[in-house]
C-alpha cells in the first residue's frame, strides 16, 4: 500500500470516526457499513482488549478502508499497531517517549494537543498535523479561531464533543482538515448490528464536504 502522510489521511474525509469494538465479529460489518456511507478513514481506539485483532480483521477484509489506531498512550503501542495492518495512529497526547517512537516508526501520527504550549511542543518535534483534544473543553471554535494566528501552519483535526450538528462551524474553519467524532459509530448501533443505520450516519457525515 502507498503509504500515507498524516495530513493526507486528515484530507481524505471530513469526519474520522471514533471507533470503540467490544467484539470482534463486529468489526468487518461496521467496518463495510462505513465504507459504504463514504466514510473511508476508520479510528479504532485501543480502549478494549479486541481492538488489535478488530484492526487485522478490517485490514484483511475491507481494502477500501484506512485503518488506524487510536488512543496510543505507550511508546510499545505503535509496533503492535503496525503488527496489526493499521496505516496511521492517534494519541490524546504527546510525550517524549511518544515522539520518540513515532520517529522510530513510519507510522503517520496525530498527536493530541490542548495548550499553545502544547502545539509549541508538538510543532519543534516535527508535528504540524494535530488533534485538539478534548476539543470543546479546550475551547472549541474559539481556541482554534484563537490559534490560527500564531500557529498558521498547523491544521487540525478538534474531536471531544463534536457533534453532526456542531461539525460544519469546525470544518468550516481554515485551520480544520476534518473533525474526529463517535457519533458516525454510536456503540448501541454497533451492538444491535445495525450497520443500515451506521451507513446511513456515514452518508450524512460524508456529505458535510460539500458544504465547506
Amino acid at each position: 500500500m502507498t503509504p500515507l502522510s498524516t495530513l493526507e489521511v486528515m484530507r481524505t474525509g471530513p469526519v474520522i470516526p471514533v471507533i470503540i469494538v467490544d467484539a470482534v465479529a463486529d468489526a468487518v460489518p461496521l467496518a463495510r457499513a462505513l465504507v459504504a456511507g463514504g466514510i473511508r478513514v476508520l479510528e479504532v481506539t485501543l480502549r478494549t482488549p479486541v481492538a488489535l485483532a478488530a484492526i487485522r480483521a478490517m485490514v484483511a477484509a475491507v481494502p477500501d478502508a484506512i485503518v488506524g489506531v487510536g488512543t496510543i498512550t505507550r511508546a510499545e503501542d505503535f509496533a503492535a499497531a503496525k503488527a496489526a495492518g493499521a496505516r496511521f495512529g492517534v494519541s490524546p497526547g504527546l510525550t517524549p517517549a511518544l515522539i520518540e517512537a513515532a520517529r522510530a516508526s513510519d507510522l503517520p501520527l496525530l498527536p493530541g494537543v490542548m495548550t499553545p504550549s502544547e502545539v509549541i511542543a508538538a510543532r519543534a518535534a516535527g508535528f504540524t498535523a494535530l488533534k485538539l483534544f478534548p476539543a470543546q473543553q479546550a475551547g472549541g471554535i474559539g481556541m482554534l479561531k484563537a490559534l490560527a494566528s500564531p500557529f498558521g501552519d498547523v491544521t487540525f483535526c478538534p474531536t471531544g464533543g463534536v457533534t453532526f450538528e456542531n461539525a460544519p462551524e469546525f470544518l468550516a474553519l481554515p485551520n480544520v482538515a476534518c473533525v474526529g467524532g463517535s457519533w458516525v459509530a454510536p456503540k448501541e448501533a454497533v451492538a444491535n448490528g445495525d450497520w443500515a443505520r451506521i451507513t446511513a450516519l456515514a452518508r450524512a457525515a460524508s456529505a458535510l464536504a460539500a458544504k465547506r
